[in-house]
């Protein structure tokens, strides 16, 4: 069993793109953490930003309240991305 705290990876592939979780990875801290990310997650130039967060401290939701929690409130339905077109030569909407 690996002692050092497990962290999650996130490599950005190009400017104005969203960090995408790669993986995860066991390091002592955070600095050996980008070390270890570069050389397993970015070998051939995949990436122009790295970022590695602690994985004891991510919170995420309970998946039993999916419904409550991202439900569209009354009205709003508005607010997706459904009801507007997508113009032509849009890259990385």
């Amino acid at each position: 069993m690996n002692d050092a705290p497990l962290w999650e990876v996130f490599i950005r592939s190009q400017h104005g793109l969203a960090h995408k979780h790669v993986g995860s990875l066991h390091a002592a801290d955070a600095k050996l953490a980008l070390l270890n990310a570069r050389d397993a997650y970015t070998r051939r130039n995949e990436g122009v930003s790295i970022w590695v967060v602690r994985a004891a401290d991510i919170h995420a939701s309970d998946p039993r309240e999916e419904d409550t929690l991202f439900e569209s409130p009354k009205g709003k339905e508005f607010r997706h991305a459904t009801f507007f077109p997508t113009p032509e030569g849009v890259k990385n909407l």
